[in-house]
């Protein structure tokens, strides 16, 4: 019996890391772009890192590339609900023994599905602070991205990753 509890015990501790992680996330990435807004006019490039990443502020009001822009509540609705469902997967993840690397991307993804959720539906826009240029590919320096987009890019490839195990 002792075994069990503290079997127990362990998965809460290990479902606490993963929920402080999301958190994390979430409330690093609401500093970032609350910085953002401070910085002044939209759109207005600072280079950094070689001039090979800039900074700057961008109200995305659609989704990634601006898809939807001129639906910004379908898409807010859109990405409520797949954040619910993502969190419903997240927390199904917790009846399966180990399976670490699904809860790892679950929570990276759910941490920016979070944080770009709270923007559409508080700001009614996404917050976007950092592109890449590079000279070859001249369209890809139009494009403005946040950590959140990252987070999810990545948490839903380990996800798919640990699916195919």
């Amino acid at each position: 019996m002792n075994v069990t509890l503290g079997k127990m015990a362990v998965e809460r501790r290990t479902a606490l890391v993963y929920v402080i992680m999301i958190g994390s996330l979430f409330l690093c990435e609401w500093f970032m772009k609350n910085m953002a807004e401070a910085w002044g006019k939209e759109n207005v490039q600072k280079d950094i890192v070689g001039g090979k990443l800039y900074l700057t502020k961008y109200h995305n009001e659609g989704a990634f590339l601006n898809l939807g822009e001129k639906k910004r509540k379908l898409m807010a609705l859109i990405s409520i609900i797949l954040t619910v469902f993502c969190l419903m997967l997240f927390l199904l993840s917790f009846f399966q023994k180990g399976n670490n690397l699904l809860k790892a991307g679950l929570s990276l993804l759910l941490g920016g599905a979070f944080s770009n959720t709270y923007d559409r539906i508080k700001r009614k826009y996404v917050v976007d602070y950092f592109g890449f240029r590079f000279k070859r590919f001249p369209g890809i320096s139009k494009v403005v991205f946040n950590l959140s987009d990252f987070f999810i890019v990545a948490g839903a490839l380990i996800a798919a990753l640990a699916g195919m195990k």
